[in-house]
C-alpha cells in the first residue's frame, strides 16, 4: 500500500515546477481575472499562492529592475503601478513553459489564437499577464512577492 502511494506521488515530486504569474492592471480593471485563472487551471496548473496587491512605482521598478535603462522601462513601471495586480504562484509539470504557452507571445498581435494575450491584450505593455521565463527568474520573482509559508 505505501509503495503504491509513493509511486503515485513520484511524478509530482520529481516533475513539479513553480512559476510566477501576474495578472496585470489592465486585465484586473476589465474583470478578466476569473477567465485568466480558469485557463491556467484547465491546462493543469495549480494555484499554490495568490494575492491581490497594489504596486508602488518604486516596487514595480524593483521588480522590473532587469529592464532599467530600456526605452519601455518608465512606461512599464508606471503602468504596473496604475492599479491592482493579482500575483500567483502556479505549479505543475513544466509550469514555466506551460504558463508561457497559455499566455502567448509578448506581442499580442503575434500571439496564437486562444492565448490570454491574443484574447485580452491591447498593446505590448498592456498585455494582460506576466510570467517567469526561466527557473532562475521564477525563483527570484516568487520570493519578491511571497514568503515560503504563503505557498501551499
Amino acid at each position: 500500500m505505501l509503495k503504491t502511494v509513493f509511486l503515485a506521488l513520484v511524478p509530482f515530486l520529481v516533475f513539479a515546477e513553480q512559476t510566477l504569474s501576474i495578472i496585470k492592471p489592465d486585465a484586473v480593471r476589465e474583470n478578466h481575472v476569473g477567465a485568466i485563472i480558469d485557463r491556467f487551471e484547465k491546462n493543469g496548473l495549480r494555484i499554490a499562492a495568490i494575492k491581490k496587491v497594489q504596486l508602488s512605482k518604486e516596487k514595480a521598478g524593483d521588480f522590473y529592475a532587469v529592464h532599467k535603462g530600456r526605452p519601455f522601462y518608465e512606461d512599464l513601471t508606471k503602468f504596473m503601478s496604475s492599479g491592482p495586480v493579482v500575483v500567483m504562484v502556479l505549479d505543475g509539470p513544466d509550469a514555466i513553459q506551460k504558463n508561457r504557452k497559455i499566455m502567448g507571445a509578448t506581442n499580442f498581435e503575434k500571439a496564437e489564437p486562444g492565448t490570454i494575450r491574443k484574447d485580452f491584450a491591447k498593446s505590448m505593455t498592456e498585455n494582460a499577464v506576466h510570467g517567469s521565463d526561466s527557473p532562475e527568474s521564477a525563483a527570484q520573482e516568487i520570493t519578491f512577492f511571497f514568503e515560503p509559508n504563503q505557498i501551499f
